[in-house]
């Protein structure tokens, strides 16, 4: 089952993805078990939001070994093999969604990436969890873009501009609930070309490893999202259009404007 965020009459609105409608639902599939549903609007033309917006947004980095093996040839000393797994967390106003666009702000000058990332849907509270109480804690699985402006990242203490700005992380278009996330192939396009492909699930830590850390020292809730990390990273500028496409789950599409232009 898909499911997916739209703007609909100037409200956000759950929906059920159809191959040619989307049904509109009564409430957060995430929240009840039973819901209604209350009208429908075309797949073409939709507006997608983000598909959850996080109690608590989780991610991962440095979790592919190929990625670790190129950041440290161009001398990265953070670039090490892990021995467990440990999370970070980006900001709500970063997510932006499926089509809207990702706005490179005016004053970044340097690298400007993307990276390609599985992300997990929480659906169920977890404290102190099992591994197989994480894996039947997982609701569903989209997509990711981590947008990176380089240049602040190496001057700032912290990551809070280089990966928070706005429209730095778009994900979506929906959450797909019936796949096996992690035995699929990521892909990411730019203007049509294929930039990187990689087996999604070859990471050092799968998406329970890190449940089963977190979750020794913080509640995890419905709707918190794990964003997986990516082997793969490539350039962007405005004008381009970046597509990541992990198969089983679909295809996130976002074009790249630079701040006070529409391109």
């Amino acid at each position: 089952m898909r499911y997916a965020r739209l703007a609909v009459g100037g409200r956000a609105v759950w929906g059920r993805v159809g191959e040619q409608d989307i049904e509109l639902l009564s409430s957060s599939p995430l929240e009840e078990a039973d819901f209604d549903v209350i009208g429908s609007v075309p797949r073409a033309g939709a507006h997608w939001l983000p598909p959850v917006v996080p109690p608590v947004f989780y991610a991962v980095g440095m979790n592919y070994p190929r990625h670790i093996e190129h950041a440290a040839e161009l001398g990265n000393a953070a670039a090490v093999m892990p021995d467990r797994p440990e999370v970070g967390y980006r900001a709500n106003n970063a997510l932006t969604g499926h089509l809207s666009p990702i706005v490179k702000p005016a004053e970044v000058e340097g690298r400007f990436e993307a990276e390609p990332e599985l992300v997990a849907v929480i659906g169920r509270t977890l404290r102190h969890a099992t591994y197989e109480e994480a894996r039947k804690s997982v609701f569903g699985w989209t997509i990711g873009n981590d947008i990176s402006a380089r240049t602040w990242q190496h001057q700032d203490r912290t990551f809070w501009r280089s990966k928070n700005s706005d429209t730095f992380k778009p994900m979506g278009p929906w959450i797909e609930t019936d796949v096996d996330a992690l035995a699929q192939t990521t892909t990411l396009r730019v203007n049509g070309e294929v930039r990187a492909a990689f087996p999604t699930g070859d990471m050092v830590f799968d998406p329970f490893d890190y449940l089963v850390e977190i979750t020794k020292h913080n509640t995890v809730q419905p709707g918190d999202v794990l964003w997986m990390g990516a082997e793969s990273t490539c350039q962007l500028v405005p004008g381009d259009t970046v597509e990541v496409e992990i198969s089983g789950i679909g295809v996130l599409s976002n074009p790249v404007h630079l701040e006070g232009n529409q391109r």
